[in-house]
């Protein structure tokens, strides 16, 4: 049976993906004490498609950037549930950083990381709600839209 936090993403129309295996020489998560970092997640759906591809402010737009940084953010639960086998041991989370493949006169980042943000919020409430750090970066692998890493304080 799913746990309370599974059901909340149910509830949202949420399932998640078989987490994506490391590319490079790198885990996907380290559990540190009572602290779990996960690994920056670009934006595949479940079939590995990308949900946008390119740069904002060239051509993808925020609302597709934030469409792409929501399914980052489904990637990172998909992970943590990987790691821990139950979401609802998440305490808090704790912080997101994100990568925007941005123009070089794209400003609008942090709209586009909502995107994560927002999902955090509507999965688990208050517990949810996090430090962020957003960067435009001149590339990201695959052409990815947005790449999003993350911590949480898990029991």
């Amino acid at each position: 049976m799913a746990g309370m936090v599974e059901q909340n993403l149910a509830a949202q129309g949420i399932v998640l993906p078989q987490p994506a295996a490391p590319v490079a020489n790198y885990v996907p998560f380290v559990r540190s004490g009572n602290l779990l970092f996960v690994s920056g997640q670009v934006c595949f759906d479940a079939q590995g498609k990308l949900i946008a591809k390119g740069k904002l402010g060239a051509g993808v737009t925020v609302e597709q950037g934030a469409a792409a940084a929501r399914g980052c953010g489904v990637n990172l639960l998909a992970q943590v549930k990987a790691a821990l086998g139950d979401l609802d041991k998440v305490v808090r989370v704790v912080r997101l950083g994100g990568f925007v493949n941005s123009a070089p006169d794209f400003l609008d980042g942090p709209k586009v990381l909502n995107g994560a943000s927002d999902l955090m919020v509507a999965t688990f409430g208050d517990k949810g709600r996090h430090a962020r750090t957003t960067v435009g970066v001149a590339s990201l692998p695959a052409d990815a839209a947005v790449e999003v890493e993350g911590v949480f304080e898990v029991s």
